[in-house]
């Protein structure tokens, strides 16, 4: 669609504006049912507008999720604590996709703390293709944004699977890189050793496209990767000589749907003359406690700066300076607190080896598994999420529920390995299942590579 959108652009079919104006009214239409942005972004878009189509991405419309900053707009991570702060820079990652259309901001789970926008202090954003269920999260209003067609790519963050959990919810295209490979700079962070600016779209081609254009060396992010070479993502490889390995995982909670869906991915791949093994990863059931260790240690740190002084809600006419702290930080949702408590709880002087030093041992005893697994294979599949979208109103009574339901998208944030989830498929009630295909470091072309042709198929 990029490509076809571009060509139309730089022939005069079609201008910017005119191209701009249709996709603000499909969003603000689309908008009051499915809560997908936190701001539409029509002035900007429209003061904006490149006046010559050069690069691949100029003009076309696309969705930001609300924690990465853009110069001069409302930046509010989905927190009331943020909802005034207005972007006095633009991301490196954002600033790199050239003079596209902004058309707003997406909606995500406050400070990007869950997995189906139902934390968002802006209200949840909803599934296109069934608006009783969730969109998914971190990254879900961007996830929905592009689904129901008001965006053309949309770029999120993912820590733990928020690009692609929401994008397997959604039926569409979500890419997590390898770390470093796009720059964090401009992203409000979460997990630092774990944030990875991620990219959605309804094609695989399309986020190659974007991918492009996104990952060039930053010397303002410590972290950010330069490549002695210069890819094409866009050009894909021979995929039959490739070695696949389908993930061994225990099935319970994983649902009916996702399971046929995963199986019917496994014969296609074999039909396509890939070599099938399966792999064993005997550390997987330690990565979802090593996880919520280590991310909300992470996060206790990185939220300090959220003290009212530098930045974040700014209570009025208070002097005592332990109650202007305490009234502050009071404006911060439910699940942001649970996180700034484990974490400061696990870095404590009396737990932090019992906690924090034993699970970044385990984080690195789970990347030497995985190392081991990819000189045998060049790509480990498994569904992206056990289950199909949530309904709206369901509960969960406990957390620990919740987080468990990212045990195959977070590997790939602890190893620091690129994935991408693809649409495999539709449940018993027309709801979008998703495989992932993860790889090790800078394997990209690979992955996207046998996402291409698994996607072909499957559209």
């Amino acid at each position: 669609m990029i490509l076809e959108l571009h060509n139309k652009l730089k022939a005069g079919s079609i201008s910017a504006k005119e191209l701009a104006e249709e996709y603000l009214k499909i969003a603000e239409d689309k908008n009051k049912v499915l809560n997908s942005y936190i701001s539409i972004t029509r002035e900007y878009a429209l003061s904006h507008l490149p006046y010559k189509i050069e690069s691949i991405l100029d003009g076309i419309p696309a969705c930001i999720k609300d924690n990465i900053n853009i110069l001069s707009t409302n930046t509010t991570a989905g927190s009331q604590v943020l909802k005034e702060y207005i972007s006095p820079y633009t991301a490196t990652a954002v600033s790199n996709l050239g003079k596209f259309t902004l058309i707003g901001k997406g909606n995500m789970d406050s400070f990007a703390f869950g997995s189906t926008t139902q934390n968002s202090y802006f209200g949840p954003s909803f599934n296109p293709h069934n608006i009783n269920t969730v969109a998914g999260g971190s990254s879900g209003g961007v996830a929905s944004a592009v689904a129901s067609g008001s965006a053309v790519f949309g770029i999120g963050s993912d820590t733990g699977g928020s690009v692609r959990q929401p994008a397997s919810f959604c039926g569409i295209v979500g890419l997590k890189p390898t770390y470093g490979l796009i720059s964090r700079y401009g992203l409000i962070a979460m997990g630092s050793s774990f944030d990875t600016i991620g990219i959605m779209a309804n094609t695989v081609h399309d986020v190659a496209l974007v991918l492009n254009e996104a990952c060039k060396y930053d010397p303002k992010d410590s972290t950010s990767l330069s490549l002695e070479k210069k890819l094409d993502y866009s050009k894909f490889n021979d995929i039959s000589k490739l070695k696949v390995g389908v993930l061994k995982f225990s099935d319970d909670g994983v649902e009916k749907d996702v399971m046929n869906a995963f199986s019917n991915s496994i014969r296609d791949i074999k039909k396509f003359g890939c070599s099938v093994k399966e792999i064993t990863i005997d550390h997987l059931k330690y990565v979802i406690a090593a996880y919520y260790i280590l991310v909300p240690s992470e996060i206790s740190a990185n939220m300090a700066r959220f003290d009212g002084i530098r930045f974040g809600y700014h209570p009025k006419g208070i002097k005592d300076i332990e109650e202007f702290y305490l009234e502050a930080r009071s404006k911060f949702e439910d699940e942001v607190k649970r996180r700034i408590l484990i974490g400061t709880y696990t870095l404590s002087s009396g737990y932090y080896d019992a906690y924090y030093s034993k699970a970044d041992a385990v984080r690195r005893l789970i990347k030497q598994e995985f190392d081991g697994v990819f000189k045998d294979v060049d790509v480990i599949i498994s569904p992206t999420s056990p289950t199909v979208a949530y309904g709206k109103d369901k509960v969960f009574d406990n957390p620990l529920e919740l987080y468990l339901s990212d045990i195959f998208t977070i590997p790939a944030n602890l190893i620091g390995s690129p994935a991408i989830s693809i649409p495999n498929g539709v449940s018993h009630d027309n709801l979008h299942t998703g495989l992932q295909i993860m790889g090790p470091q800078l394997s990209e072309i690979n992955i996207l590579s046998l996402a291409n042709e698994l996607y072909k198929k499957y559209e």
